[in-house]
């Protein structure tokens, strides 16, 4: 069972065996549920096993994925490049800027998970998650800008390096996920997750907890976005481990767009905390 960590790709799907309803359990495209096993087997080193057979759409690719990514990301720079001129211009007035971060940023968190919950992947739900995304780091950079002089371009490039990073350690040191790496990087996604759900609930009612905040400082915020910053990462290799995976067991090309999905949420994530910390050692 091909699975990830990662909220949005942690649902079956085209790259997850699924039994029907009375009968002998199949694979996803009429095969036995050991086929997408022992082809995964086979290329790794492990075994013998079946040649993978190809789905009628046609078969998910690496330039699959990374065209459709460098779609998302356009999307996203697009809507946020738009949302920043309009509040340097003034077509924006200054004081809609915190209700359109705070609306982009739920009704972002609706739409991901809309799109996590469908069984066919929606490549137009993806594009206005990507939408709305962009508008809500639009918004944020515009702010963090503000307190902080040149600190989105530092964000910006931080993110990509530590993403390229990620990348070339994970093909270079030919790095194996494990499940019980998934689990774990699971686990803290999840504790991280509620724990900022908590502390936002506080912040509603003026209660700070030091966890977050834009212009304050304190240890306790610097280690949760150093703990973002790592868990984002770990995520990536997840995300890799998952696309590489995918390919290699000839899930449909429509899962392309659930790839490039996974990675903007991770990389949206990344930025986000990347600049958190990086404005904690600039006030």
């Amino acid at each position: 069972m091909l699975r990830s960590s990662n909220p949005v790709l942690s649902r079956r799907d085209a790259f997850t065996p699924a039994a029907p309803a009375g009968g002998q359990a199949h694979g996803p495209y009429g095969q036995s549920p050991f086929a997408n096993q022992a082809t995964f087997d086979q290329q790794y080193g492990y075994g013998q096993g079946p040649a993978v057979q190809t789905p009628a759409e046609g078969r998910m690719t690496f330039d699959d994925v990374i065209t459709k990514t460098a779609v998302t990301m356009a999307v996203l720079v697009a809507a946020a490049v738009v949302s920043w001129w309009g509040i340097s211009s003034g077509v924006i007035p200054q004081a809609a800027m915190m209700p359109a971060l705070l609306l982009s940023a739920v009704v972002g968190f609706i739409t991901a998970f809309v799109v996590t919950l469908r069984h066919r992947v929606s490549p137009p739900l993806v594009l206005v998650y990507s939408a709305v995304q962009g508008i809500f780091i639009g918004m944020l950079s515009r702010l963090f800008e503000f307190l902080y002089d040149g600190i989105v371009a530092q964000a910006v490039i931080g993110t990509f390096v530590a993403a390229g990073v990620t990348l070339a350690v994970y093909k270079i040191f030919n790095i194996r996920v494990t499940s019980t790496f998934r689990k774990v990087v699971m686990i803290g996604t999840a504790a991280f997750a509620i724990t900022m759900l908590v502390n936002l609930v506080f912040a509603l009612f003026g209660v700070d907890l030091g966890l977050r905040g834009v212009g304050s400082f304190s240890g306790l915020s610097v280690l949760f976005s150093a703990i973002g910053v790592t868990l984002a990462v770990l995520n990536l290799v997840l995300d890799f481990d998952y696309i590489e995976r995918g390919v290699k067991m000839g899930a449909p090309a429509s899962q392309s767009w659930l790839g490039a999905f996974g990675l903007t949420v991770t990389m949206v994530w990344l930025y986000v905390e990347i600049l958190r910390i990086l404005s904690y050692f600039r006030r």
